[in-house]
């Protein structure tokens, strides 16, 4: 009971379980989505480039505007731009549903809604990433609450493609699409129920640009931010892009139909929720930095062992590695960024965090999906951890120097426990 009270000691507070509980439901919609939507563009099209192309389309929008939502995000209520992102996301789901059951849904019509997707994420993600903080009164449960919010997004992946497996099989794509509508009603009414105190808000008499410029030059001056980014920016470069490649094992390489995508996503969900949980069960963020390593190293080793992998129970318990290095070590620089971050400036640099973690994938995406072309799919994965590994290797090497420049911001943000250290 003990490590379980440890694991939840974030949810002791009303305005987080309302944000958990909400978000735990419209999660499981947006994995059903996410698996349905390239099942269909794939029996639509037998295409692996334009599996790449949804890939691109809806996660590029994360790359170029992203660092400019960061801007509004410190400039307004946070939790008044998740309910207009979240109500919009709502509407795009419904609109999928709507042109697929009439019998009007098209490639076109599903990469420019894959584009609208994409744009609405580029402000949702990382203004959800920074109202953590506004839920959270003490601040030595933050890591705890974002290694809950991992939990949460990796709970939902597991249960999400397994179920979206079962639910194509039996009704469709569309169904998919309608119950990740209907899903945001959670999230929606968990944020109108919440009683959050106005965060004080500057006002800014710069440009929207200045403001996105003092977020890069924050960073670029902040040496163990800018190692922990360009790590994150390279594993999600070259190894996040498998995802869309699922579908092309599933059915040509393990001939198999819904239920084996749903299986192998959901494997990778499976371990996803085991990183969250080992990371949530940790007291304070001692030795996150080498935990970052490790992780990322792990990602990269069980991408290789997935590539050249050529039986379906082998193949899962690498897509279980796979999640859970993916995981922890997203979580962990989450954790690390949200902990050394002045709040004034904490919208900008979330947002370069989901540039880095999302915005590099949907270039990935774009080069990988030309790479399996040309090279096939189970290369192209296998050059990708290998790429992740090299990245987390030269990381391990430079610790010595991140822990001392991290003892010098220490002196900045007294109140934060230096993650390298330990």
């Amino acid at each position: 009971m003990n490590i379980l009270r440890s694991i939840g000691r974030a949810l002791r507070y009303r305005n987080y379980r309302l944000f958990f509980a909400g978000q735990s439901i419209s999660l499981i919609g947006t994995w059903l989505q996410q698996t349905a939507l390239p099942w269909l563009v794939y029996r639509l099209t037998s295409s692996v480039f334009l599996l790449g192309v949804v890939g691109f389309l809806s996660q590029i929008p994360a790359f170029l505007l992203t660092p400019f939502a960061g801007v509004f995000i410190d400039r307004m209520d946070r939790r008044h731009m998740l309910l207009i992102t979240q109500t919009t996301s709502m509407l795009q789901a419904l609109l999928l549903w709507l042109l697929l059951v009439s019998h009007h849904m098209s490639v076109p019509a599903v990469l420019i809604l894959s584009l609208v997707l994409g744009i609405i994420n580029a402000f949702d993600i990382p203004a959800r990433q920074s109202f953590v903080v506004d839920m959270i009164e003490n601040k030595e449960d933050l890591g705890n609450a974002i290694a809950l919010n991992s939990s949460m997004v990796h709970a939902a992946r597991l249960i999400g493609p397994t179920l979206a497996g079962i639910i194509i099989g039996l009704a469709g794509e569309a169904s998919c699409f309608l119950l990740n509508s209907l899903s945001f009603l959670a999230v929606i009414a968990s944020l109108l129920k919440m009683n959050t105190q106005p965060r004080p808000v500057a006002v800014s008499q710069t440009s929207i640009w200045n403001g996105v410029k003092e977020g890069v030059s924050y960073v670029r001056g902040h040496i163990p931010m800018r190692a922990i980014l360009f790590l994150i920016a390279t594993v999600s470069l070259t190894g996040m892009p498998y995802m869309i490649f699922m579908p092309v094992y599933a059915k040509d390489i393990f001939h198999g139909t819904s239920y084996t995508l749903g299986f192998l996503i959901g494997a990778s969900g499976l371990g996803a929720l085991a990183g969250a949980m080992y990371l949530a069960s940790r007291q304070g963020i001692q030795g996150f930095s080498r935990i970052i390593a490790g992780a990322s190293s792990l990602f990269g080793l069980g991408l290789m062992a997935f590539a050249i992998s050529q039986t379906l129970w082998l193949s899962w318990g690498c897509m279980v590695l796979v999640g859970f290095g993916m995981m922890v070590q997203f979580a962990a620089t989450n954790t690390v960024l949200q902990t050394l971050v002045q709040d004034a400036k904490r919208g900008r640099v979330m947002s370069l965090y989901t540039v880095c973690f999302m915005g590099m994938t949907p270039v990935g995406s774009f080069i990988e999906g030309w790479m399996a072309h040309h090279l096939g799919v189970p290369l192209t994965i296998f050059v990708g951890g290998l790429v992740c590994l090299l990245a987390s290797l030269s990381f391990a090497r430079n610790l010595p120097s991140l822990r001392k420049a991290m003892q010098r911001y220490r002196e900045k943000i007294p109140t934060v426990t230096d993650p390298a250290s330990s």
